[in-house]
């Protein structure tokens, strides 16, 4: 198996498109043709996992963050990026980041977080707008079903948990072609009353020349018409943020309790308590203090994140206790999630788990 067809897997998981513009999601180092030895699942890609990956027979790293955010002008050996990047490429290892195009997916890293939680009813927090398109075009009935297939084998027509969705109009097309047109219904020069299909349906943006291509290769006609409308609408699969319920309520500090259980937290940095039992938890993986105005809006008695600022703390606004738990610690199940996305695709072939703890941050307890 060559490292494209993992890389392919994930892209059909969380498609680079999704990733936020800040990111560097997506193959950092390596030959995508080469063949994979195995694969390694970690949060970071360090040069202790580096070598770990060596060491375990492994040629592809598949990480949650990006080991290179910035551009590079030197490799040296100068820092712990610089380290990496060489003791990958001396080694023939592949680095493959997952990052933000994981986070935003609604199965993606803040459902782990929530199930680890035990949250019921989840959703996306923020879903994205502007990611949909309409596909409208119009195809003779006789061929219409070809055509729809088509479109749906190659991404369109899926909205939520539903696919191939679409909708079909019956009327009657009329063309006439030039005298080197070459129709295949028809003659040129001669008009001609065609009974066809308005089919629309949606999809995202990023498959539009995917779909297009379907579409071209099923139809027909010389001359396709067709219509591509964007959408405002949210797509709520992909998005920022989850939000979720506790099967029951339960006091504050026995949701803080929990926290600490299952994310193994040794302290937890708050807000205020409130002095209420709580049930709605609205959470974000990694540095999520642009939700908690989000949160509250969406009523969260509780929103969990990391990397909060001393005083984006005040964004609480004494109407939920906003908790911070730690990057790694928040993230932590990602390395878990991977594992288990890739030994389903690939049940037969070396996936393994890092056995390296990346976080770089330390507690003094006295």
């Amino acid at each position: 198996m060559k490292i494209s067809q993992v890389i392919q897997f994930l892209e059909t998981k969380a498609p680079l498109a999704y990733q936020e513009q800040y990111d560097n999601s997506g193959l950092l180092t390596g030959n995508a043709q080469n063949e994979c030895a195995g694969i390694i699942c970690t949060l970071d890609a360090t040069v202790e996992v580096i070598r770990e990956a060596k060491e375990r027979g492994c040629n592809l790293v598949v990480a949650h963050h990006p080991i290179v955010f910035k551009g590079l002008t030197k490799i040296t050996g100068k820092n712990y990026v610089e380290q990496a990047l060489i003791e990958a490429i001396k080694n023939d290892i592949a680095i493959y980041a997952i990052h933000t195009n994981l986070d935003n997916m609604a199965d993606g890293v803040n459902f782990a977080i929530a199930e680890k939680m035990g949250l019921i009813n989840t959703r996306i927090l923020v879903p994205k707008r502007n990611e949909l398109i309409k596909l409208i075009t119009f195809a003779p009935t006789a061929v219409a079903e070809k055509v729809r297939q088509a479109l749906f084998n190659a991404g369109a027509g899926n909205i939520g948990e539903y696919s191939e969705t679409s909708f079909n109009t019956d009327g009657l097309g009329t063309y006439k072609g030039s005298a080197i047109s070459n129709p295949t219904i028809g003659k040129p020069g001669v008009k001609q009353v065609e009974p066809e299909t308005r089919i629309e349906v949606i999809l995202p943006s990023y498959l539009q020349q995917t779909v297009l291509n379907a579409l071209f290769e099923a139809h027909i006609y010389e001359e396709v018409a067709y219509d591509l409308v964007p959408l405002l609408n949210e797509n709520r699969l992909i998005g920022s943020g989850m939000i979720g319920e506790l099967p029951t309520e339960m006091a504050e500090t026995a949701f803080l309790s929990l926290l600490k259980e299952k994310f193994g937290l040794s302290v937890i940095k708050h807000t205020p308590l409130l002095g209420k039992h709580i049930k709605k938890i609205a959470l974000c993986g990694g540095a999520g203090s642009f939700l908690i105005p989000h949160a509250r809006a969406a009523g969260a008695d509780f929103y969990v994140s990391s990397d909060i600022k001393y005083h984006e703390f005040f964004d609480a606004e004494n109407q939920l206790v906003v908790a911070d738990i730690g990057h790694w610690e928040s993230e932590q199940y990602t390395t878990h999630l991977l594992f288990a996305l890739l030994t389903a695709k690939f049940p037969n072939f070396a996936v393994l788990k890092t056995a390296i703890n990346t976080n770089p941050v330390r507690y003094f307890l006295g």
